[in-house]
């Protein structure tokens, strides 16, 4: 399952940055696409605003076929207070061209992705191309919400694959 998750947080990333350069976020003093993982984070990352992110909530197995098909959702948080030039008066507006970005990279094509197990990287190896593919559902946007003063929204996504032999 983490080698699905970790796959698509790496396609997303990668379509964002070649989509809007200009959507990054700092971290710990560097500079990055402007996606994160919740659960790869420090508790104190995870309120950026202008930035999208990650956060896995559920998971089901269908254990019938030649491979088990896992089926993750993805919920993907963002939120903004628009711009200081704007006294925050463009959230809105900040908001829509958020919701344009994530619809642009998800629904590109194509809406999948070779598997890659990216564990050896902690320790300096290659990331490694599985047999078997992620793919993702469309995205589902939820309603629009103030928080302070930003505004916010959360998508949900499925993301599913085949589990291979020896994944967990």
């Amino acid at each position: 399952m983490q080698n699905a998750k970790d796959t698509f947080y790496e396609v997303l990333r990668g379509r964002l940055a070649a989509l809007n350069p200009d959507r990054t976020i700092v971290l710990r003093g560097v500079t990055r696409p402007g996606v994160l993982v919740e659960e790869n984070e420090l508790i104190t990352d995870v309120a950026e605003p202008d930035c999208f992110r990650m956060r896995w909530t559920k998971t089901a197995t269908d254990a019938n076929g030649a491979l088990p098909m896992v089926i993750q959702q993805c919920e993907i948080s963002y939120e903004t207070a628009g711009t200081a030039t704007n006294a925050g008066m463009d959230r809105g507006r900040m908001l829509a061209a958020m919701d344009g970005e994530l619809l642009a990279v998800l629904k590109e094509a194509p809406q999948n992705a070779v598997k890659v197990n990216y564990a050896g990287l902690a320790f300096g190896h290659a990331a490694v191309s599985m047999q078997t593919n992620v793919w993702w559902s469309g995205v589902n946007f939820g309603p629009e919400t103030m928080k302070n003063d930003r505004v916010m929204r959360t998508a949900t996504i499925e993301v599913m694959s085949f589990q291979e032999a020896g994944e967990r």
